[in-house]
């Protein structure tokens, strides 16, 4: 009687499976998927030790391909779940764990990829960001990344930021882009092919200059410390968002940067603003209605700050006069926010304060006559509700108003 073969191999358990995995070279460790469905993502959780010198450039080169080839492998694979790869960059001849990059890679099932940093201790180190695509895609030695559309960057530091520049450069039908809470990462250049759409920057507290050329980008978002933002070439750019959540220095604010920036977001649709920074231009003496550029294809606009005082509703009432065509006006009032106090006194206020005296604020009618819906959230007092009021007199043409208190919200 003839025996059954039993596979004592993969009858192991899984980490002792993907410790034997670890051992082979990366092409050998896929090969593994075609020996059964065990087998299929096995591969994909095992670590991966690249090691170089640092005073050896050809080997660190030849490291990093390695490594950009190994990810591209993993784009390839069709297992639909979410799928972590653990990568570590280990010099032998560096003892201080401090020195090694070590970050997780986790597969989504809609062609994106999530690389991770925070997981690895590491000395914080200033550095700087330079990500560019080439204009004309090939993907020769890296097929994977040509499936490759959204990518979320974690927590990347010095060490990782060479790698970063190489990964991104072969990201070339990339549609989506996130960077998040990268710790001394104080510049970031972006120059993106036709492809990039959406660009999210969000909790880097030192960054202090982010500078973007893309020319089919449709959405940016930027959440965290007010830096200078210049958008060279976004001539397509639709929807901002721009949450400065704090200043470095309140003697560092620069009126002609922001105003700057403003005109380069003259010809989007849908607009989310920190309220203290028209607030900060109005004390620092601009007139919105003297500067040369107006939002002329504005129809959404969202205000959002920790209160609004009678400073903050005439800073923001005088910057309706630049939005001829708005339609949809959403104040957010959130206790929780961080407070920015502008630097200026109010006596340099380029008008006196309109909310003393309704006979003297006389808005141009047609400033509002398009709009449509005044949405108010938020409210924790009664004179928060001025600014009702005065859109109650103005906006002829208003279909709906809502206002939610603090504790319904």
């Amino acid at each position: 009687m003839e025996h059954e073969q039993l596979d004592f191999i993969s009858n192991l358990p899984v980490e002792v499976l993907c410790h034997v995995i670890s051992f082979l070279p990366s092409k050998q460790a896929v090969r593994t998927s075609i020996l059964s469905a065990l087998w299929k993502s096995l591969w994909t959780m095992r670590d991966t030790n690249l090691g170089f010198s640092l005073d050896d450039l050809t080997r660190e080169e030849e490291a990093r391909q390695n490594l950009l080839r190994t990810i591209s492998m993993l784009l390839e694979t069709n297992d639909g779940h979410h799928q972590q790869y653990r990568l570590l960059f280990n010099p032998k001849e560096i003892l201080n764990k401090m020195d090694e990059l070590f970050f997780v890679a986790t597969k989504g099932v809609e062609r994106e990829l999530h690389l991770d940093f925070s997981k690895w201790i590491y000395v914080k180190i200033d550095f700087r960001l330079n990500l560019g695509m080439p204009t004309c895609p090939s993907f020769d030695g890296f097929p994977g990344f040509s499936t490759l559309k959204t990518l979320l960057l974690r927590s990347v530091n010095h060490h990782a930021s060479s790698f970063i520049s190489s990964f991104f450069s072969n990201c070339l039908v990339l549609e989506s882009l996130q960077l998040e809470k990268c710790n001394g990462l104080r510049c970031v250049n972006i120059k993106a092919n036709n492809c990039l759409k959406r660009l999210v920057v969000s909790d880097c507290p030192n960054i202090s200059n982010l500078r973007v050329s893309a020319p089919n980008l449709w959405s940016f978002s930027y959440r965290g410390v007010l830096p200078q933002i210049q958008l060279d070439n976004t001539p397509n750019l639709d929807y901002v968002e721009l949450d400065f959540t704090s200043i470095t220095s309140p003697y560092e604010f620069a009126c002609e940067e922001i105003v700057h920036l403003l005109a380069s977001l003259k010809d989007v649709e849908t607009m989310i603003l920190s309220g203290w920074l028209l607030e900060w231009l109005c004390s620092g003496g601009i007139i919105f209605e003297w500067l040369e550029f107006q939002f002329n294809k504005l129809k959404h606009l969202e205000w959002m700050d920790t209160v609004i005082d009678r400073a903050k509703q005439d800073s923001l009432i005088r910057f309706l006069e630049i939005t001829p065509i708005l339609e949809r006006l959403f104040i957010r009032i959130d206790q929780n926010r961080r407070s920015v106090t502008p630097p200026y006194s109010h006596d340099f206020w380029h008008e006196p304060q309109q909310w003393m005296d309704y006979s003297i604020l006389k808005p141009n009618a047609s400033y509002y006559q398009n709009l449509k819906v005044f949405k108010l959230i938020g409210v924790y007092n009664e004179d928060q509700l001025l600014i009702m009021d005065h859109f109650l007199m103005k906006a002829v043409n208003l279909n709906s108003m809502i206002v939610i208190s603090a504790e319904n919200h």
